[in-house]
Formats: C-alpha cells, sequence, structure tokens
C-alpha cells in the first residue's frame, strides 16, 4: 500500500494559447510590527493578527489557478545513488532547498513557475528526533537548516518566488509533553487542554493527538502554528494526513475540523497562505476540502520510494483511473492534485520518453498542479522542454477546464474539454505495454464533418481531419491537441433505459436516480444482469459512437454487444458516488432498421445505466 510523503518516514506506514506562463510575483508580506527572537534561532518578524497586510488591487485570487512549482518530497524519499548520502531523508537541507530555488529562478519561473515547498523532516534530525519550541510548535532543525525556516524563505522571495512548509495534521505526540506545554499567545492553556481526553491519535500514520476543537484553547494552537508560519514568510502549507482518506476513515480520523480551523488561523495572520491537502483524500467530502482550502491530493502518493523518483507502475499510471471521479470538483480556488510531476531527470525519474510526455499531459489537462519534484540543477534537454512547453502549459493554467475521458477506461484512452472559444483540448492515449492506434472520433466531442487539428506538444499544424484523427502511439504513449470543429452538431435519439420497451434479465431492475435524467436508472448488473435496449432504429449501417450515461461508485465493467452479436468488455471509471451521473461513448456496429443493443455484467459487477443516446448518423 502506497501512502503520503510523511509515512515513508523512519518508524511510519507510507491543462488555443490563451493563457502563457504565468509571471511569478514577490510574495505579499505580513505587517510588521515589532521583532522578536524567532523560535528557530533566527531574527523573525512578529505581525498582529489584528492588522493584516493590505492586499492591492491587482493580486491575483488565490489558487485561481493550479499552482506551479518544485517539492523536495521525491528527492528526499527516493533510493536514487547519491541523493541521499547521509541516510533517508538526507537530502532535505538548507542548502539543498537554496540549489533548487535558485535553479528554478533562471531554468522555470519565466514558465511561471513559482513555488518552492519543503516537505516533510524540515523539524526532525537526522535519526528523526523532532524539535520544538516552547509553545510545542515544530522548530527547525538546527542541523538541516541552520539559519533558520526565515531565512529560507527570506532567500526564495529574493529570487521572486514564493516559499511553501509542511506539517501532519494533529498535535504530535512529541509535543504533547505530558499536557504541560503552554500554547502561545494563552493566558492558561496548554497542549492537555486541546486534545481529547483520552489521548486518541489521528492522520494517515497515527503519529498525533486527535485535537478537540469543542474546546476553546484548540484553535488557539492552530492559530499559533499559523501566525509562526506567517511570520516566517511562508505562502503555502501542506497539511499531511488528512482524514477521511489514506486509508483511514471514523470520527478518529476526520480531520474536517482541522482544516477548517487551519483556514480561520491563516486568514487571521493576514497574509495569503494557500493550503494545500494530503493525501488520497475521500471522494465522499469533497465539498469540504473545496471549502476549507485551495487543494486536495486525490490519490496515493506517485514515489515507488525505489532507486528512482517514480515508476510507470508505481504509481504514476493510477491516476488514469482515479482522476475522473474527482473532475467535477476542481476550478478556480481549488484543485484536484495528482502529486509530484517527476518527468525532467530521465534515468532518475525512471520512465521512458513516451511515459514522461503522458504523465506530464495529463497532468496539463486535469488542470492539476504543475510541481516537479526533479533536481532541476540537472534537467535534461527533454525534460526542460516536456516542462517549459508553453501551450501545454496554457491548456493547465487557461480558461479550459479539467478534461474527462470521453471513451472507456480501456488501454486505449481518450480525454476532452470542451475551451470558451468552441475548440476542444483532446488528449489521446495507450496505456497498454504494446504500441496501439487511438482514435479521437468527432462524434465523441459532439460534432460531425471536419476539424482543424493543432499538436501542442510538437508547435505543429496537422490540417483538416475528417469525422476524426488517429495516431500510432508507442506504448504507455501520447498526443495532445487542439481541435477546432468545422463541421455540424451531432444530432441523436435518447433511449432511457427504464424504458418499458426494454429487457431486464438476471437482477436488473429499476431504480430512483435523483441525478438521472428521468429520474430514474437500471441497477442490479451484476452477475448475469443484463440490460438490452430494444428497437434501436438507425438509417444506415455503420459504427455508431453511442453515449452512455450510467453511474457507479466504483469503477466497473460491462461487455456492450448489438444484436446478439461479439461482445466488447469496456470498463467505466467511477462517478464519484452513487448519486452522480457521467457519460462517455462506446462504439457500436449497427444494421440499417432495428437494432438490440446490450450491457452484460457477465461474471461480475457492471455500472448502473441511466439511458443512451444513439447518433442519428454513423
Amino acid at each position: 500500500m502506497r501512502s503520503s510523503s510523511y509515512s515513508a518516514l523512519p518508524g511510519r506506514g507510507l491543462r488555443a494559447l490563451v493563457v502563457m506562463a504565468v509571471t511569478a510575483a514577490l510574495a505579499t508580506a505580513g505587517t510588521a510590527v515589532q521583532a522578536a527572537p524567532d523560535t528557530d534561532g533566527s531574527q523573525a518578524t512578529t505581525a498582529s493578527a489584528a492588522a493584516p497586510a493590505p492586499e492591492t488591487a491587482t493580486a491575483p485570487a488565490l489558487a485561481a489557478k493550479p499552482y506551479m512549482g518544485w517539492s523536495s518530497w521525491s528527492m528526499q524519499s527516493s533510493k536514487y545513488p547519491g541523493l541521499n548520502p547521509n541516510g533517508d531523508y538526507s537530502y532535505l537541507t538548507e542548502a539543498n532547498v537554496l540549489k533548487q530555488a535558485d535553479a528554478m529562478a533562471r531554468k522555470l519561473k519565466p514558465y511561471g513557475y513559482e513555488y518552492v515547498n519543503i516537505d516533510a523532516g524540515w523539524w526532525r534530525d537526522q535519526a528523526w528526533k523532532p524539535e520544538f519550541d516552547e509553545f510545542g510548535r515544530q522548530k527547525a532543525d538546527p542541523v538541516r537548516f541552520p539559519r533558520g525556516m526565515k531565512a529560507v524563505a527570506d532567500h526564495v522571495h529574493a529570487k521572486g518566488l514564493k516559499a511553501g512548509i509542511y506539517l501532519p495534521v494533529g498535535l504530535e505526540k512529541e509535543a504533547y509533553g505530558e499536557g504541560k506545554v503552554p500554547i502561545w499567545n494563552t493566558e492558561d492553556c496548554t497542549t492537555a487542554d486541546i486534545v481529547h481526553g483520552d489521548l486518541r491519535t489521528t492522520n494517515g500514520w497515527d503519529s498525533a493527538y486527535k485535537i478537540d476543537f469543542s474546546r476553546p484553547c484548540a484553535q488557539k494552537y492552530i492559530d499559533s502554528q499559523a501566525r509562526l508560519f506567517a511570520d516566517w514568510g511562508y505562502d503555502f502549507l501542506k497539511l499531511d494526513g488528512v482524514g477521511p482518506g489514506s486509508f483511514k476513515n471514523g470520527d478518529q480520523y476526520n480531520n474536517v475540523a482541522d482544516v477548517a480551523a487551519w483556514q480561520k488561523a491563516i486568514a487571521a495572520t493576514g497574509r495569503p497562505i494557500h493550503l494545500e491537502l494530503s493525501w488520497s483524500l475521500d471522494i465522499g467530502h469533497a465539498e469540504d476540502w473545496k471549502k476549507y482550502s485551495n487543494g486536495w491530493r486525490i490519490d496515493t502518493d506517485v514515489e515507488c520510494y525505489c532507486n528512482t523518483l517514480v515508476t510507470w507502475e508505481n504509481s504514476v499510471d493510477d491516476r488514469w483511473d482515479d482522476a475522473p471521479a474527482w473532475t467535477r470538483h476542481a476550478g478556480p480556488g481549488g484543485w484536484n492534485d495528482l502529486d509530484t510531476l517527476n518527468v525532467g531527470n530521465g534515468e532518475m525519474d525512471g520512465l521512458t520518453k513516451a511515459e514522461r510526455q503522458s504523465y506530464a499531459t495529463l497532468w496539463a489537462i486535469a488542470k492539476s498542479p504543475l510541481y516537479t519534484g526533479d533536481d532541476l540543477t540537472r534537467l535534461d534537454s527533454y525534460g526542460l522542454s516536456l516542462l517549459t512547453n508553453r501551450e501545454v502549459i496554457a491548456v493547465n493554467q487557461g480558461d479550459t477546464p479539467p478534461a474527462k475521458p470521453v471513451t472507456p477506461s480501456d488501454p486505449q484512452q481518450v480525454w476532452a474539454a470542451k475551451n470558451p472559444d468552441g475548440s476542444h483540448t483532446v488528449a489521446l492515449f495507450n496505456l497498454a505495454d504494446s504500441p496501439a492506434a487511438v482514435t479521437a472520433d468527432w462524434a465523441t466531442l459532439g460534432f460531425t464533418g471536419k476539424a482543424s487539428v493543432r499538436d501542442l506538444w510538437n508547435h505543429e499544424n496537422l490540417g483538416t481531419h475528417q469525422n476524426k484523427i488517429t495516431q500510432a502511439l508507442p506504448a504507455h504513449g501520447s498526443r495532445l491537441f487542439t481541435v477546432e470543429p468545422r463541421g455540424s452538431a451531432v444530432t441523436a435519439t435518447g433511449i432511457e433505459a427504464e424504458s418499458a420497451a426494454n429487457t431486464l434479465s438476471g437482477n436488473a431492475s429499476v431504480a430512483g436516480c435523483s441525478a438521472c435524467s428521468e429520474g430514474h436508472k437500471v441497477g442490479g448488473l451484476y452477475l448475469g444482469g443484463k440490460l438490452t435496449f430494444n428497437d434501436v432504429v438507425v438509417a444506415k449501417a455503420g459504427t455508431y459512437q453511442i453515449k452512455v450515461t450510467y453511474v457507479s461508485g466504483d469503477a466497473r465493467s460491462a461487455d456492450v454487444l448489438a444484436n446478439g452479436g461479439g461482445a466488447t468488455r469496456h470498463k467505466f471509471a467511477a462517478t464519484g458516488d452513487w448519486g452522480t451521473a457521467n457519460s462517455v461513448y462506446v462504439p457500436v456496429s449497427l444494421k440499417a432498421g432495428a437494432n438490440t443493443i446490450t450491457f452484460d455484467s457477465g461474471s461480475s459487477y457492471a455500472p448502473d445505466i441511466d439511458r443512451i443516446d444513439v447518433p442519428k448518423t454513423a
């Protein structure tokens, strides 16, 4: 089981060029009112929560688009030779972070990369022993960060970049101090006054005591941590191990109150601090994550914790299955985080060139934050071209919505998004282990006829294509296009799954469905359950792109066949829950006149079917 960054530590379980690159801006600092000795040994500026920093009228909204940057975690957690010569996670030092910041400023800042994010371990020594100040707040390890965390942020800001920092959720066990540790800026609160009396644990690794926010001192502790980070000048906080999710459920691991407290505490500092949540969060609480944060991890760690940064199977390829359910939740102010984009270092990444491009393509079209964990001081030419392709960056940073699959989750897939100007962003993926052709049929985009096509990775116009485009792709390969329609809209006939004209077999039955087009669907499609649409009439024989609208809380497969002929098994991505409907297109060969189309669960479980829409022309 893969898990988040903190869990890999000793003793723990583990997107038409509308917008060009972002111009990195200096971070906005808090209002200084007095100088005070910093708790990590440097001189800090302490700002009053009652005197927030002024924001200019031109200041961009926080997380208006997916953030771009670098994170320390991939390199500090890898066993690639030379990365951690002094033991596990030893890469994380002030010197190494500043080298990456300097490299980002030189190589990537002109393209919009701006955040330099320090991950787990900044307050722990090489033996993983933590440092805390007298108020139970994490304090920089003096060997890793000898000048303290404010000095690091100051260096990053001097480069025109933004600084990020990390914490696990909860009160770390080592900070409890028998309940006697005082809480900063309070008269009589101690650590005993902020947690549950039974010292129940929380977060993805049970490394902290769960904070009880029914107690007034609890918010004060979070306020004190946020104040510290704001005074140090940090612009980003990754809060890790958050649940529900991270393979932990139940009240003990429900950290929604923690996230809400952090949002409140950050607001009180007056400093814009991006709050990112990690890892593999529960989609059932998506509205909470959207309400209280600026981004949320939707999956396990992308790192392989091996002798490279990642591998295709562990766990880059998981994202094609897991991202679709989350697509509808992303937008300005909060984005689905697919985790680190490690495509810049060639051999150290552990991927082929085709895999590196596919990895970057999905991250771009899904509107995931684009933050790499590569060594920016030694990006190879291909990696640099992937990370700095302005047309691809514009897909991620522009006003196109996140792309989603328009075909089933089969080895050959097409993902697309309709752009505000009427064009479409279209990605072709071959996720198979051998070369294969992938076709994007214009009918799956809602039109037929001609369209002009531009290859975004290669900055090349491919001319006009009739009805579709087909590309031969290598194993794990991809292409990324802008498609501008020159044809006409598809017209189709809709048929409800619950129609009395259809045939239900086995356990199949009609059920209510508030998200479905006529308030009903057909479910019970398991272990031989079948749904047959009868009298599907078309004027001419041919292959039709049938739009299938379905509901499925998890990924499920079904055999689809016409007129009792040969079946093709398709995998339908999860819609996120059993109250949300999504649609994909399935090619079906039909004869002129009346046809039947059957969805057969076979020996497993199929999705619930809402309706099909049959085009009037092949």
